[in-house]
């Protein structure tokens, strides 16, 4: 990417900081660094390597505002998990805004699981949306969970069946205006009004399955009717997530990571956890290393195509 006089390339760390040798922040290593003054660095271990080199591409610079659908045709496979954790996760190791909207039809649980806070709901804001117009203006209608805001969906089912495709654009004209990333878990079953809102809007598509029948099948069919309502494009660029919470010796977990392989860009295995398994209250500090890394994953590869990143086509 070429830059002309007036429209320099944003000025990062990584530009003006010289490179030096990784130091440890965890484990034997970091004792031994610490104890010697510096003078001897053993390095970073593997692991804290591949974190680093992971972080580094989640916090890859973005102009304006991207907004992530999360998206699943069958309930019960981790979509508000995967829809919430990613959220954590970007607003944790980002610098910039983010915020997770819920836009079930049905009474969402993504509030609950983050802040329990489901008084204030997407339905107030609409009512007021005119009069919005600054960060702190939306604030009053999120609540939030570490770094990250959240906008809860309407808890009255009479009430949350009326949320259009248009009153989701309306919503998504504002957020886009004060937050950078917008996270919107879509809710269950894909022919809603608010869902083809989604679909229009989304930078990044996210469809979550399981490595069982009927959640490799549900994925699988997703994306079929994802293509055969002209949403090929999103499909080769989307990333299937795959919740192994529920795993089988009966399933050949290669074939199915070969299968979405095949019609996607990545897939992303999310391993069993038994913070996320309570089906409670999140808390990234609570969630296994290793399921943090494959969150960690899932947000490089959503950040693999903001400006700058490889395949990225502005």
């Amino acid at each position: 990417m070429s830059y002309g006089y007036g429209d320099a390339a944003p000025l990062t760390d990584d530009m003006i900081v010289r490179p030096q040798s990784a130091r440890p922040t965890v484990g034997w290593r970091k004792v031994v660094y610490s104890a010697s003054g510096g003078r001897i660095n053993p390095g970073m271990s593997e692991a804290e390597a591949a974190k680093h080199i992971l972080l580094r591409r989640v916090r890859r610079h973005l102009p304006g505002a991207h907004q992530i659908a999360v998206s699943s045709l069958k309930g019960g496979v981790g979509k508000t998990t995967v829809s919430a954790v990613l959220g954590l996760t970007l607003a944790e190791y980002r610098g910039d805004r983010a915020v997770a909207l819920d836009a079930n039809p049905d009474a969402g649980t993504l509030a609950d699981r983050l802040t329990g806070e489901v008084g204030v709901t997407v339905r107030q804001m609409l009512e007021n949306i005119d009069s919005i117009d600054s960060l702190t203006a939306v604030s009053h209608y999120t609540s939030l969970s570490g770094r990250l805001q959240v906008l809860a969906s309407e808890q009255d089912p009479a009430m949350s069946e009326a949320f259009s495709r248009d009153e989701y654009e309306r919503i998504c004209a504002v957020l886009t205006r004060f937050y950078n990333i917008i996270i919107t878990d879509s809710g269950t079953g894909l022919v809603h009004s608010a869902m083809e809102g989604t679909l229009a809007l989304a930078d990044s598509l996210v469809v979550v399955g399981s490595p069982t029948v009927d959640g490799a099948s549900r994925a699988s069919k997703t994306l079929d009717w994802l293509v055969a309502h002209g949403h090929g494009e999103q499909v080769a660029e989307a990333i299937v997530v795959l919740c192994c919470d529920r795993v089988s010796p009966e399933i050949d977990i290669e074939r199915v990571r070969a299968h979405f392989l095949g019609r996607c860009r990545a897939v992303v295995e999310i391993p069993y956890d038994p913070h996320l398994a309570t089906g409670g209250r999140l808390d990234l500090g609570a969630i296994r290393e290793e399921t943090q890394m494959s969150f960690l994953e899932l947000a490089a590869l959503i950040a693999d195509r903001f400006s700058g990143g490889p395949g990225y086509p502005g």
